[in-house]
């Protein structure tokens, strides 16, 4: 494993227990490499003619920068951290999860972004403790935004060249407080339907924009947006390092019909529809 990348040149808050302090700045600093060599990975097959889809069991896109990704991102966390569990979209048929902590990694979230060409594709990695993602690593490499939690809390978007090895200019994120009455929403751009449609029209919106993939998440951490509804399917690997950045940045993540925190390990890896926003926001009831 390379050197690893010091971390704690922004504050944070309290440590977290469930691993070793060193244990956590090796695993964010071996999550953000592995990001971005993951994230070039895909960009090389992005910039080639020619791109091959195929149809996986559930009908849903793959290519061969899905399988690339995976295989580096991968290899990279078992050998580093062989005795976390690790669950990852394209090896999802093999896991049975029966554990609290593990690893889970999408290593293209927003493939149909990617295949049409469109900059909304991240790579997602993730560490899940006692059912609540705790660190996470988004990667938006035809973008060039990384958006991080540091290793004893605090969240922050790294900038510049984004070389695996050295970090670039980093900033501290946090989401913004919101105005009830001119809500900021982002929605999903290639799942959004008329429910989706129908739940936003229940908030007083003053901008709703669509995005891909776990940068939606990534908005409300930011400050950009204030609101993230889902109401559709995803699965764990598709949501937990966002998650883990948008909690990291102050926001929440709840389950739609009972506002309770959306909890993962669940033996599908199936959520329920979700809403993500930052702590103003007033839900609307059920």
């Amino acid at each position: 494993m390379s050197a690893e990348i010091p971390l704690r040149n922004v504050s944070r808050g309290s440590a977290m227990e469930s691993l070793l302090n060193a244990d956590r700045d090796a695993l964010a600093s071996t999550m953000r490499r592995l990001a971005i060599l993951g994230g070039d990975a895909i960009m090389e097959v992005y910039r080639r003619d020619g791109l091959v889809v195929r149809e996986k069991h559930d009908s849903s896109p793959v290519t061969e920068a899905d399988e690339a990704a995976d295989k580096l991102i991968a290899a990279g966390l078992r050998a580093g951290f062989p005795d976390l569990p690790l669950v990852t979209e394209e090896q999802s048929a093999t896991h049975d999860l029966s554990v609290g902590t593990f690893l889970i990694v999408d290593p293209l979230d927003g493939t149909r972004e990617f295949v049409q060409r469109r900059g909304d594709f991240t790579v997602n990695i993730a560490l899940v403790e006692d059912g609540s993602p705790t660190l996470g690593a988004v990667f938006a490499p035809a973008k060039r935004r990384l958006f991080m939690t540091l290793p004893e809390g605090g969240a922050i978007e790294e900038t510049g060249d984004l070389d695996a090895d050295r970090p670039g200019d980093m900033r501290p994120i946090r989401v913004a407080e919101p105005d009830n009455a001119a809500l900021r929403v982002v929605a999903s751009k290639s799942h959004r339907d008329q429910a989706t449609d129908d739940y936003i029209a229940r908030y007083e919106v003053a901008d709703l924009v669509s995005a891909g993939s776990s940068l939606k998440f990534c908005l409300v951490a930011t400050g950009e947006a204030d609101f993230y509804p889902r109401l559709g399917p995803t699965m764990e690997w598709d949501t937990a390092a966002g998650h883990a950045v948008l909690a990291a940045a102050g926001g929440h993540v709840v389950r739609k019909e009972t506002h309770e925190p959306l909890a993962y390990g669940k033996p599908s890896f199936r959520n329920p529809f979700f809403l993500a926003h930052s702590p103003g926001v007033i839900l609307a009831a059920e």
